[in-house]
């Protein structure tokens, strides 16, 4: 069943160009992973999406994740209340609708 990711990223005070050359750039050749998006929000936080065959797939891919976490860590501010640089969530998807842009 198909799985989703989303991690928030709040980049420090005068780090946003060089979080988005970084992030945009890093390699992601994970398997299962379908559809992958980063979205910048009005607040200036920004959110990644993934779009995943399988649950088991984002877990397998944990660990390349992190590494690329790793590459631009340096740029990220503490979110606090232990969640560190990220706010993370996944999950199986329980709706999952295509639209073909026609309005019923």
């Amino acid at each position: 069943m198909t799985a989703y990711t989303v991690v928030r990223f709040r980049p420090k005070e005068g780090r946003h160009e060089e979080f988005q050359t970084l992030f945009c750039n890093i390699v992601r050749e994970f398997e299962g992973l379908r559809h992958f998006a980063l979205a910048k929000s009005a607040s200036g936080d920004y959110f990644s999406i993934g779009e995943w065959d399988t649950f088991e797939h984002i877990v397998a891919a944990r660990p390349k994740m992190l590494g690329n976490l790793d590459s631009f860590r340096h740029t990220l501010a503490e979110f606090g209340q232990d969640l560190g640089v990220t706010d993370a969530i996944s999950g199986e998807a329980i709706l999952d609708l295509t639209y073909d842009g026609k309005v019923p």
